[in-house]
């Protein structure tokens, strides 16, 4: 009785998760009945019978998620079911007003079809409002509930709705009313839900017509808790293709499997066991290098764990005949912030892209929506930091000078120049909220805005010629020595460190760009003027491995702000994350014990080789891990049979006492 118990009901402390072999049993089944399902089709068949083997696939596997996401949130399987039947209901209803036929209704009246324009825009908001309403309750409820107490001086507690209408129905007090519990992976379903809704207003695609089909889609237990977050367009036609596994296809999967429980269970977990997670839970207790190392492996860590279930999934999805999308393309390759955010979780990049950058105006124009986010963050901002006149003059004087400027002054303005605006502050927005979508602490909030501020900076830094350039960069670290040399904090010095190298590589690119200006060379009137845009190899490739670490390194320090308000308890998110990264800040920029570096070097040395492994693998060229992943899915089964066996037996090695959760998943 206690092992069917063990099996079918749900236990918080032991969720369904990628890395056990209770998962793997449990997809072990699943793929043997999935394959009595399917068949590949046979020309005999006709067309209704076909239709009815894929309908009756579609409902096996929105079962079997089900089933999964019940393992993995209990209860909170109502959530999705209810997200589920309201936006099919809704998009159903968008798609009819839509297509109603003009001038049919009574009194002959085009404006009928205006009046169906309208109300599908009304129902889009009203699926929206629905969608993000639950995304704020779960994921916001004590972001505004402290930030309202902070503001007001009330006492108000969060209150779980949802928990008191199940005391209703079941035993009294069986839930907890007085804290609310984020469902797992509900900022992922909630966007998938709005991008189907949305395209069907678009008229991007057509609405499904069975609810068993689109709660297939909605579910898809592969992609359900952590991504990659699928467009509707991308895979909604899959529901209805035939079942198609090549044999090189089989192998690809199966090498994306094993793939991704490598990236995990040996770089993810053994980095947070064995050095970040004692860090990061007490700062003080390390010096600034080990801080600082601690750092940069955790964005080493944050990259293998969530590439890594992203790996399973698609691996996974492919067996089953569905190509889920490419969410990270080498990310730590990237020259620059913004070629870093198109590399990375790009299913959120392209849906923030889709649905809130092209429609605040992307870099055609500035309207409501941009002031109206400004100054929300602005507002935000203050409440939370209590800096209301630091923060809202100048917020205001900004955002009165936008405003001035697009109207008036800057009338007259290149397109370049006014592009250039648009482009910046809508992305800037966009940065923020996304953030934000990580999680209700002041952490994340810093930690978007610095991403932004980030991409604008470097698209100006580009758009500067080199003696603006060196004039500027020696002006901003002057200044931050400055401000070390009459305050002493570590933050400056921490600052003023990072302006100290960029110059020095500034500089050495400045008497490059005057040698071969002086010598008339003419690849040095190129792009940016610079001649490191040239076709000369060596340069090239050591302009480009400078902006590669420059751009690690700064993502890198922003990553500080989002570890230290993860896996928080949302009730005291922000004031412990704060504190962790001003704790950081104060180790890594204040004095140096250099003499316990070598020691940590060699207490710590498979951790620092575990680090240096994953970066140079890493940073492969992609041509040479596309060859190996060819090269093992081409394999005779039987050698493909004995690697996996091996590579098991080597991964389940480093499995640590307690599995670590992705960590995603609070997300």
């Amino acid at each position: 009785m206690n092992f069917w118990h063990h099996i079918f009901a749900f236990d918080a402390n032991s969720p369904l998760l990628f890395t056990q072999f209770y998962f793997w049993a449990f997809f072990a089944l699943v793929f043997a009945l999935f394959a009595l399902i399917v068949e590949r089709p046979r020309q005999s068949r006709s067309k209704s019978k076909v239709e009815s083997r894929l309908h009756l696939r579609n409902v096996y596997l929105l079962f079997v998620s089900w089933f999964f996401y019940y393992k993995t949130s209990g209860l909170f399987l109502l959530i999705l079911a209810f997200i589920t039947l309201s936006d099919w209901i809704i998009a159903g209803r968008i798609h009819k007003h839509l297509n109603r036929p003009q001038a049919a209704k009574q009194d002959d009246s085009p404006l009928n079809s205006t009046n169906g324009a309208l109300n599908a825009k009304i129902l889009l908001a009203l699926s929206v409002t629905i969608d993000l309403g639950l995304l704020a309750y779960f994921k916001y409820a004590y972001f505004f509930t402290n930030m309202i107490n902070d503001l007001f001086g009330t006492g108000f507690r969060v209150f779980d709705i949802f928990a008191y209408i199940g005391n209703g129905f079941s035993e009294a007090g069986r839930f907890s009313v007085d804290t609310i519990v984020l469902p797992v992976g509900i900022s992922f379903y909630i966007f998938q839900v709005i991008s189907y809704t949305a395209d069907v207003y678009r008229r991007r695609i057509q609405p499904v017509k069975n609810i068993l089909d689109f709660g297939f889609y909605v579910s898809f237990f592969p992609q359900l808790v952590a991504g990659p977050i699928v467009r509707a367009e991308e895979f909604i036609p899959q529901l209805y293709k035939p079942y198609r596994l090549s044999r090189r296809a089989f192998g690809i999967a199966v090498f994306w499997i094993l793939n991704g429980l490598a990236k995990k269970i040996i770089m993810s977990d053994y980095l947070a066991v064995n050095l970040i997670d004692r860090v990061f839970d007490n700062p003080l207790l390390f010096s600034g290098f080990e801080n600082l190392f601690a750092l940069f492996a955790y964005s080493l860590q944050v990259y293998a764990d969530f590439s890594g279930y992203t790996d399973i999934a698609i691996g996974v999805a492919m067996l089953m005949g569905f190509y889920l999308p490419m969410n990270f393309n080498s990310p730590y390759k990237s020259q620059s912030p913004q070629e870093f955010w198109r590399r990375w979780h790009m299913s959120l990049g392209r849906w923030l892209k889709t649905y809130l950058y092209i429609p605040l105006g992307g870099n055609r124009r500035i309207g409501f929506g941009t002031y109206f986010w400004l100054s929300l963050i602005a507002f935000v901002s203050a409440a939370l930091t209590g800096w209301w006149w630091q923060i809202l003059i100048p917020f205001g004087v900004f955002i009165a000078g936008v405003w001035v400027w697009d109207h008036w002054i800057g009338k007259n303005a290149s397109v370049e120049r006014r592009k250039l605006l648009y482009a910046n502050l809508n992305s800037f927005i966009t940065q923020v909220l996304g953030g934000l979508w990580h999680g209700a602490s002041w952490n994340f909030i810093i930690w978007g805005g610095i991403n932004g501020i980030g991409m604008i900076v470097e698209k100006i830094w580009r758009g500067m010629n080199w003696h603006i350039r060196m004039a500027c960069i020696s002006l901003l670290t002057g200044g931050l020595w400055l401000a070390v040399y009459y305050t002493n904090l570590p933050a400056w010095r921490l600052f003023a460190v990072w302006a100290s190298i960029v110059a020095s590589g500034t500089l050495i690119r400045y008497i490059y760009w005057l040698a071969c200006k002086a010598i008339n060379r003419p690849q040095a009137a190129k792009q940016d003027d610079s001649p490191l845009n040239s076709a000369n190899g060596a340069h090239n490739a050591l302009s480009n491995a400078w902006a590669v670490i420059q751009t690690f390194t700064f993502i890198t320090f922003t990553r500080l702000f989002f570890r230290s308000s993860s896996n928080l308890d949302p009730a005291t998110a922000n004031e412990v994350a704060w504190a962790t990264a001003k704790n950081m800040v104060n180790q890594i920029g204040g004095a140096w014990n250099n003499a316990i570096i070598p020691d940590f070097l060699w207490e710590y040395r498979w951790v620092v080789a575990m680090f240096v492994a994953g970066m140079v693998i890493h940073w492969l060229p992609t041509n040479w891990k596309r060859r190996y992943r060819l090269a093992f899915s081409a394999m005779p089964l039987w050698l493909m049979v004995i690697a996996v066996c091996v590579a098991i037996v080597v991964i389940y090695q480093f499995v640590s006492a307690e599995m670590q959760p992705f960590i995603y998943f609070q997300f």
